[in-house]
């Protein structure tokens, strides 16, 4: 088993849980996410809105921002779950662009799993190549390895 595969329900709960911590009075929209670094540890997030609206911020990027600022900086999984208000969605909720370039700053496009969630019992699995095709990061600019590092130049 995976370090994924072991951590998967509760990386689902805890997208789940996160959910109903979002700060969404314009949208209504709420969305959780939990991800999972490599030494283990998983990090949730809520989206959280601003009346300007520029400010607002996606609960990937929320749970990402937490990881990095404590020094986590690879990563194996992330479980979203969002949907308007507290009912159960209709659909599944993918990252948006941002977030999927986030996502590529720090993540092995090919082996960095998204896990859509839609409940407890539905769910969907994409790889960040799969939501993100020819995407740009680190290794374009001839800089994985100081990404990884800690990102000293």
């Amino acid at each position: 088993m995976n370090a994924v595969e072991g951590k998967r329900e509760f990386l689902i709960q805890q997208a789940l849980e996160a959910r109903e911590y979002s700060y969404a009075p314009y949208s209504g929209f709420c969305v959780g996410a939990a991800l999972l670094g490599k030494s283990g540890t998983v990090y949730t997030g809520c989206n959280i809105e601003n009346a300007a609206y520029g400010p607002s911020n996606c609960a990937e990027r929320t749970a990402f921002f937490k990881a990095v600022s404590v020094g986590e900086r690879e990563f194996e999984a992330i479980a979203i779950a969002g949907g308007p208000g507290a009912e159960e969605p209709d659909d599944f909720c993918p990252p948006c662009g941002v977030c999927r370039q986030v996502m590529m700053e720090f993540c092995d496009p090919e082996e960095f799993l998204i896990i859509l969630v839609k409940s407890a019992v539905q769910m969907m699995d994409y790889k960040l190549a799969d939501l993100l095709p020819m995407g740009f990061g680190p290794g374009n600019l001839g800089r994985q390895d100081q990404i990884k590092e800690g990102g000293e130049l």
